[in-house]
């Protein structure tokens, strides 16, 4: 048991992720994305020790905030902003009927480029006005992010008979698959509240808020589109993080 978890787990390091594994390592594509919450809880403990140490170095909240968020996106590839600039251009579209076509071509439209603008200048202006420790800020973020596109692959119908994000929705059937990195994420807001009593308002929205938001970002692209595809799925991911960081400057 303990070995499939760990070749799932490294499969959707290597499917999430530029950053290689040892070609030794047994990898398990079957349900990765029922792990992928836990990948991008990894990922922001890795850019909050980037964001640690810029911060013990003396660099400026903004540039760092700015380098924290393009390393962020290196280290997936522009996995999820890909998709969320197809999502974009195929939204755009007036027709219905031809905004798969749209979201297929490879080439970037004017409202995908908006889309990626949009979103890294909101990642970057609010997590610039979060101060302190942001590590598990960074966690929440990813890790909820990535929980939306779970639960967006559980409860909606895919909607090509075939694509990258096809063979998730072929092993995921259940919101209960969901459940267990849920109760990760919401045992981090605990955390957040715990190590940093003062801010009791940031922890509880990085635990309803960031399930809020997934939930709804899920929600609001299948209204649009009657279910989802890879390409939503990414934009899923890349808009509950946005939107989550915009939320936390509340706090």
């Amino acid at each position: 048991m303990g070995q499939k978890i760990f070749s799932t787990l490294a499969a959707a390091w290597v499917f999430y992720t530029c950053v290689p594994l040892p070609a030794r390592w047994p990898l398990n594509f079957d349900g990765i994305a029922k792990v992928a919450p836990l990948v991008g809880v990894i990922l922001g403990a890795i850019v909050g020790a980037l964001d640690g140490g810029l911060a013990l170095a003396g660099m400026p909240i903004l540039t760092r905030s700015a380098l924290v968020v393009m390393v962020w996106l290196a280290l997936t590839g522009g996995l999820h902003l890909d998709g969320a600039m197809d999502t974009a251009d195929g939204l755009a579209v007036m027709d219905p009927e031809r905004r798969l076509a749209v979201m297929t071509d490879s080439v970037a439209g004017a409202f995908g480029v908006m889309a990626a603008i949009a979103l890294l200048s909101l990642k970057i202006v609010a997590l610039s006005e979060l101060t302190g420790d942001r590590t598990l800020v960074l966690m929440a973020a990813a890790g909820w992010g990535r929980w939306g596109q779970l639960m967006a692959i559980a409860r909606y119908p895919y909607l090509k008979a075939e694509g990258k994000g096809a063979f998730h929705k072929a092993a995921i059937r259940s919101s209960w698959a969901a459940l267990p990195t849920g109760l990760l994420l919401v045992i981090l807001g605990g955390v957040q509240g715990a190590i940093a009593p003062d801010l009791w308002l940031r922890a509880a929205l990085m635990t309803g808020g960031g399930g809020a938001i997934a939930l709804a970002t899920g929600a609001w692209f299948h209204h649009k589109l009657g279910g989802h595809t890879g390409d939503t799925y990414g934009a899923v991911v890349e808009w509950t993080e946005a939107l989550l960081l915009v939320l936390l400057t509340l706090a």
